[in-house]
């Protein structure tokens, strides 16, 4: 094995570790506080950190979407292969992308976790995006994975306020 492919090798184990970690946290607050309130506290601190990785692109916000879409796509690791992001739309008005893979949502089906367990997980941790985007002062929506959809999460992101 290379030293390149040991360290995409240990890149992926680590991003699979992430959610891991997210799913053991989410479980034991939710044997403290039920589903819900276990998810609405997670969320609060995945957001919190998506706004912080936010601030990298505040410089762009709340217009630049060309620039945008060229410093996020640089920003996913090796190279967008992580993620595999596709453009679907990008005209100035709206960018919107399509990620073709995700190595949580990879980590949670080796887990084994049911499909509804693992969408609820890929929403719980979409709120990074969330984060990122409206911190760095544009507009954002996104669907994350649901049981039968190809790929991961779609972003939706347009001008800020």
């Amino acid at each position: 094995m290379s030293h390149e492919d040991t360290l995409r090798a240990q890149l992926w184990a680590s991003f699979k570790n992430r959610a891991m970690v997210y799913y053991e946290v989410y479980k034991v607050l939710e044997e403290e506080f039920g589903a819900q309130r276990a998810a609405e506290l997670l969320k609060r601190a995945i957001y919190r950190r998506g706004c912080a990785i936010g601030q990298r692109f505040s410089d762009l916000g709340p217009g630049d979407l060309a620039g945008l879409e060229k410093a996020f796509l640089a920003f996913i690791p090796d190279q967008g292969r992580v993620f595999e992001p596709r453009v679907i739309r990008s005209d100035g008005e709206a960018l919107e992308i399509q990620l073709g893979r995700c190595p949580l949502k990879e980590a949670w089906l080796e887990a084994g976790l049911t499909d509804g367990e693992v969408a609820r997980m890929c929403e719980i941790a979409g709120v990074v995006d969330n984060g990122t985007f409206e911190a760095a002062g544009f507009g954002f929506r996104s669907e994350t994975w649901q049981p039968g959809r190809e790929g991961c999460c779609h972003l939706f992101i347009s001008k800020g306020a």
